[in-house]
């Protein structure tokens, strides 16, 4: 039996779905394994970038910390439509991961660092290993939610 062809939009879609899952496996990882293990406290470097790019600017902390979490979400679903950009030239499984790890991961901290809000000449190789880490276990979760649930007969 053939298989329908799908679409671009179809897998960005589905890459935005899996995006946010990820974000949860990364979330769930920080909260569960990272943070307990290096004691850092929660980050609010997603509410940071949103009032940079954005004229919003909560006036409470309760309502920092909800521009934080949708950012936070917002951000995931990104890397996630990198994905599904990613399974319409026809990567899949570590070969997908990896590339929209290098791709998103550089550009999130070239990006971060033209606004002023990292500095990675900075960070401790602790700080390093934690970005990086966090942000890895992100990209394998959103990839495997893709290609293990979203899009698995590829």
């Amino acid at each position: 039996m053939k298989r329908k062809q799908v679409s671009t939009g179809d897998l960005i879609v589905r890459g935005v779905v899996a995006g946010v899952a990820g974000t949860v496996v990364m979330t769930v990882f920080q909260k569960l394994v990272e943070m307990p293990l290096t004691k850092r406290g929660e980050s609010y470097a997603p509410a940071d970038f949103a009032e940079k790019v954005t004229p919003v600017h909560p006036s409470t902390p309760g309502g920092r910390r909800r521009l934080n979490w949708v950012t936070h979400v917002a951000l995931g679903t990104m890397w996630g439509a990198a994905y599904g950009v990613a399974a319409a030239r026809g990567l899949r499984g570590q070969k997908a991961v990896n590339a929209v790890f290098g791709v998103v991961y550089v550009g999130d901290v070239a990006l971060n660092t033209a606004l002023g809000l990292y500095h990675p000449k900075e960070w401790s190789a602790k700080e390093a290993l934690v970005d990086v880490v966090d942000k890895y276990v992100q990209a394998q979760g959103t990839g495997a939610v893709f290609d293990r649930v979203l899009d698995p007969a590829r």
